[in-house]
């Protein structure tokens, strides 16, 4: 390896660019991670090339890219980016408002879906309680375990959990109003719109 010139040490051409040199040289350096003398081999390669190149290009048998010999032109002409976008939503609301990923919203969604399904078929005055005592505690989970503040999730649960209560018993009250009797009981409507509050603020809240 020693009997070769700098440029087939490194496995590139005279004409290759310095990206080009620079790549190989960095490739070669994974290769020998471990050979120090074939460490040394290389970097002592590199810095041959790199000097060689500097004296053809001061006389003048390498030309220099116009982005380099013209930087001020690269600058005028580039492209004007885009003003992002500044979010100006209240410091408190981020607080709250949750990115979810695939799974925070498809687990709480599976759990909900079939405490409600239960409340749908099954009214019974014993049960309804049980299930919704069992989605309190999902949703004070689901809440709780993505920044490990049970306290606020605690207190958005019981929050959701007053709102679902009262949607449910008037948008019940409404459709009894119209329809003379929509079929569900008021219970029944009102645990089914506390559990979809409760999928809301266990997926998109924190």
């Amino acid at each position: 390896m020693s009997e070769q010139n700098p440029y087939e040490i490194l496995g590139v051409k005279e004409n290759s660019s310095f990206e080009e040199i620079q790549e190989a040289t960095n490739r070669l350096k994974e290769e020998y991670n471990n050979d120090t003398k074939q460490i040394a081999s290389i970097e002592t390669a590199y810095d041959a090339v790199i000097m060689d190149r500097l004296r053809r290009r001061q006389e003048g048998k390498i030309k220099v890219p116009d982005r380099i010999r013209f930087p001020e032109k690269t600058v005028q002409n580039a492209p004007t980016s885009k003003p992002v976008a500044q979010n100006n939503s209240p410091a408190w609301l981020e607080d709250f408002i949750d990115s979810p990923s695939q799974s925070d919203i498809i687990w709480p969604a599976g759990i909900f879906l079939l405490l409600g399904a239960a409340a749908l078929f099954y009214s019974q005055q014993t049960l309804l309680p049980l299930l919704m005592s069992f989605g309190i505690c999902s949703s004070v989970y689901f809440l709780g375990r993505k920044e490990k503040r049970y306290g606020r999730a605690v207190l958005i649960t019981l929050a959701a959990l007053v709102v679902g209560i009262t949607l449910g018993v008037a948008v019940s009250n409404l459709l009894n109003a119209q329809n003379g009797g929509a079929g569900f009981a008021e219970n029944q409507l009102a645990a089914i719109v506390t559990f979809f509050i409760f999928w809301l603020v266990s997926s998109f809240l924190r």
